[in-house]
């Protein structure tokens, strides 16, 4: 896969997970509200030319990084995170 950085966007309590990839100027999005110590995933937004090289994963393993570094739960309600943390048992210690 080609390089993915990731970067956190937050506001007050919305924010978003920002995917970069190296060859692209399209950015991954995966969206978030929190409420009462649960970030509520909304929303994994990948364009089209950057699909098919794992970004939604990225974002998603990033959100759950910063869940175990910053001590809050996800609450899956998009149905791309709801789905990768099925296939993930190992992240149950941070959904919410």
């Amino acid at each position: 896969m080609v390089g993915v950085t990731i970067t956190k966007h937050e506001t007050g309590s919305t924010g978003e997970y920002h995917a970069h990839v190296a060859d692209s100027d399209q950015i991954g999005r995966l969206t978030w509200t929190a409420r009462g110590g649960v970030h509520y995933a909304e929303h994994t937004l990948v364009p089209q030319e950057i699909g098919g090289r794992g970004v939604a994963g990225r974002l998603v393993e990033a959100m759950v990084a910063d869940a175990r570094e910053n001590g809050f739960k996800i609450g899956p309600v998009c149905s791309y995170v709801a789905v990768a943390f099925q296939r993930h048992p190992e992240w149950a210690d941070v959904k919410g």
